[in-house]
Order: C-alpha cells, then sequence, then structure tokens
C-alpha cells in the first residue's frame, strides 16, 4: 500500500459499509481464534498445533505477497531481524498461549493477553528515548495490575488448593500467557525501533515462517508428533487459525491502519477478549468466576485509557503500538 496518491488518480474513500465489514472481520476472526485453539489444543499437541499453522499461513502469505508483485527478499541482516522478531512474537508470544489453553478458559486466557498495550506502554516509558506515558496512562497501568489480580485470584486459589490440595497447573498456565504477552510486547516495540523498510505483509510471512520453523523443531525433538490425532475437528481449528485469523483479519487490520484513525483500529485490543469470552461460553461452555468479571471489566477499561492516553510527545498511546505497520505499507 502506498500512501501517496498519483496526481492521475483520484482518491476514493471507502464506504461505510467497507469500512463495517473489515472491523467486524477483525473483532471476529481474532476474537474466535481463542476459541480454536481451545479446540485444536485438546487434540494436537501445542507445538504442532502452532506450527502447521504457523507454516500455513506463512506459504500462503508469501506466495499472495510474490504475485502481487511485492519484495520477498531482503538483505541478510533484514532477513534476520524479521526471523528473530518472529521468534519473539509469534513463537514465544504464541506457543504459552496455546499451551495454557489445555488448563484455561479461553475467555480468560484472552483477557490475560490482552495486558500486551499495557507491556508495550510500559516498556516504551522506561526505554531511553522511549515515549512516556501522561496520568490517564498510569491511571490505566494501575487498574491493569488490579486486573490482573482478579483475574488470576481464582487461578491461585487452585493452586493453593484447600486440604493441601492444589491444582498449580492453572497458575503455571496464567503466568505462561503473561510470559508470552511479555514476549509478544518486546517483540513489538523492537519492531518499532528498527523501522524496517518491509512490506508489512510480507514480514508478517517471514515471521510465520520463523515460527513455524521453531515449533516444528521442538515438536519433533520433544517427540510429539505421535501424539497428534487428525480429525475434521482438529484439522478445521488449524483451517481457521490459518486463513481468519492469519490472513483475512490481519489482511483487514492492515487495510484499516490507512482508512481509519489509529485510536478506532485499537479497539481491537479491548473488543476481541469480549468477543473470546462470549464463544467461549457459548460453544464451549465455559464460565468465568465473579472475581474474574470484575477483573474483565477492569482490564479493559485499562486497555481503553492507557491506548487513548496522550504520551508527552502528543502522540497517542495507539499510534506508538501500530506505528511500524503506518510507515512500512
Amino acid at each position: 500500500m502506498n500512501s501517496v496518491t498519483s496526481p492521475n488518480k483520484v482518491s476514493v474513500a471507502p464506504s461505510r459499509l467497507a469500512i463495517t465489514l473489515a472491523f467486524l472481520s477483525v473483532y471476529l476472526c481474532w476474537g474466535a481464534t481463542y476459541t480454536a485453539m481451545s479446540i485444536g489444543v485438546r487434540l494436537l499437541p501445542a507445538t504442532i498445533l502452532a506450527g502447521t499453522r504457523m507454516l500455513a499461513g506463512a506459504l500462503i502469505m508469501l506466495i499472495f505477497c510474490t504475485l502481487r508483485g511485492k519484495q520477498i527478499f531482503y538483505d541478510r541482516k533484514t532477513m534476520v531481524q524479521l526471523a528473530i522478531l518472529g521468534i519473539l512474537m509469534l513463537f514465544f508470544g504464541n506457543i504459552f498461549l496455546v499451551w495454557s489453553e489445555k488448563h484455561l478458559a479461553s475467555g480468560l486466557a484472552a483477557l490475560l493477553v490482552a495486558v500486551v498495550p499495557l507491556y508495550v506502554a510500559v516498556i516504551e516509558s522506561l526505554l531511553p528515548r522511549g515515549e512516556r506515558l501522561r496520568r490517564r496512562g498510569w491511571i490505566g497501568i494501575a487498574l491493569g495490575f488490579f486486573a490482573l489480580f482478579a483475574l488470576l485470584w481464582p487461578s491461585l486459589r487452585a493452586a493453593i488448593g484447600l486440604h493441601g490440595h492444589g491444582q498449580p497447573i492453572q497458575i503455571i498456565a496464567a503466568l505462561g500467557v503473561l510470559l508470552g504477552a511479555l514476549s509478544w510486547a518486546i517483540g513489538s516495540v523492537r519492531f518499532r525501533r528498527l523501522g524496517l523498510p518491509v512490506d508489512p505483509l510480507v514480514a508478517a510471512g517471514w515471521e510465520m515462517m520463523a515460527a513455524g520453523l521453531c515449533n516444528t523443531l521442538a515438536a519433533t525433538v520433544t517427540r510429539q508428533w505421535p501424539h497428534a490425532v487428525w480429525n475434521a475437528r482438529s484439522t478445521s481449528a488449524i483451517g481457521y487459525l490459518v486463513l481468519f485469523g492469519s490472513l483475512l483479519g490481519f489482511s483487514c487490520y492492515i487495510w484499516l491502519i490507512h482508512h481509519v484513525p489509529v485510536a478506532k483500529v485499537a479497539t481491537y485490543a479491548y473488543v476481541n477478549p469480549m468477543v473470546a469470552v462470549i464463544l467461549g461460553v457459548v460453544i464451549l461452555g465455559e464460565h468465568l468466576q465473579p472475581s474474574e468479571w470484575i477483573g474483565m471489566a477492569a482490564i479493559l477499561c485499562a486497555v481503553a485509557l492507557v491506548t487513548s492516553s496522550q504520551m508527552k510527545s502528543g502522540r497517542s498511546a495507539a499510534e506508538i503500538e501500530v506505528e511500524p505497520l503506518e510507515h512500512e505499507a
């Protein structure tokens, strides 16, 4: 995509219907990925589910970009940087999430992942020459920590247990999600600071390729392939994650960035978790504890406060988070 319009061409604003459909695609496609992962990880080891999804998505994305005439290969340094970003964001940032859904409700996992914008804001504030949050943003950060405590409280109770019979796996899974979210946030900040001259769709293709290869290698080394159950449900879960999660959802997200104010696009960060919670209840029969409902309300408010907060540079946190995609397209 090019932000400069040729003088011989007339720039046509997208219709309201097109914008609405794009938002629905981002909200529903990405929100439902948590449901699809929960279904898939019951039949496939996490490394196989994530690996096959990433490899298939990478091949389709790179073939599509090739057919569109985009540059696919870059110098060695750029390719290495893309691989590192893929490992940070899509391998470590995703594998913990996929594995955790064997032990956590998909809606709860989605709510925990919603801390990514909070992580990004804190990391930026701590880095030299980083973007500093104003008071409203720090209120959102504080509210986010309260929300995390409310969300984790049932898991903490289960980990402690009664009469010494605890279930620590739930808190381990929850902490794994938070660790993966931190890896994603670190990769996002690194992505922004590198400023790689790569088309975002091409970058996504190579990053998925790196993550897919890492997952496949991990599955092979740990001998996970014999434990995979291939049937209609598992293949459908992978198909959904590839077509709707990686391809349609991301493409609509990139398109929206170029046609809609960033603050509106950033609403996906607190709409997706709500979609995941609703689908988890309706499709998977999940339910949240009272403290988790409180945590959901608090985390969504916290993300809204942080993403809409003005940085000391005058820009919003939402603009900082999606800046690399704007500059590269």
